[in-house]
């Protein structure tokens, strides 16, 4: 870590968002190119590089001089956001979320099927606790698999109003009784 990126973060640490912006605008393109290169989608990478920043300035993620450059700390952060991500999205094109059977539904053992219908029924009962914006957003983006350009563009809503109501839903439906008591989910 240079001397600049040092001072930078530790005053980024006592709560100066002028340094947090001088280390966004630093590293902002390497995350996001990293990000799209692990993702191969602009919508995605755009997401990581949100996440990183907000570990960074909420300090989920501290940053240990002497273990490695800061640069390879925060790809690390990125290679790691974009892993669970990218996981997210596998598992929610897996979970049947309706009526309608996917090919890989058809193809399951019987007792897949019945668990995925499971699955489903617990988390269209989670997301019927959610405000209606809320579960327009998340329809859209994990049922209709919309991204959140194309959500606002569709919704009139500011796409930042978009990604705050969807991380919004997430982090209610992570806390549902609903999914952590029938779901297991953690």
């Amino acid at each position: 870590m240079t001397v600049q990126d040092m001072d930078l973060y530790d005053r980024m640490v006592t709560g100066d968002q002028k340094a947090f912006e001088s280390l966004y605008t630093k590293y902002e393109k390497l995350i996001y190119s990293f990000a799209y290169r692990m993702t191969q989608n602009h919508s995605a990478a755009e997401e990581v590089v949100q996440e990183v920043f907000l570990k960074l300035w909420k300090q989920h993620a501290q940053y240990i001089e002497g273990k490695g450059k800061f640069s390879s700390w925060l790809l690390t952060i990125t290679r790691n956001s974009s892993m669970d991500l990218l996981s997210k999205q596998t598992k929610h094109q897996h979970v049947e979320y309706g009526e309608h059977d996917s090919p890989a539904d058809t193809a399951s053992a019987p007792e897949e099927v019945a668990e995925n219908k499971e699955q489903s029924r617990i988390i269209q009962k989670a997301v019927a606790h959610l405000n209606k914006e809320q579960q327009t957003v998340i329809r859209l983006h994990y049922l209709n698999g919309m991204s959140h350009e194309k959500i606002s563009s569709d919704t009139g809503v500011p796409l930042g109003t978009v990604k705050s109501r969807i991380r919004l839903a997430l982090k209610h439906l992570k806390s549902s009784q609903t999914l952590r008591h029938d779901y297991h989910f953690s």
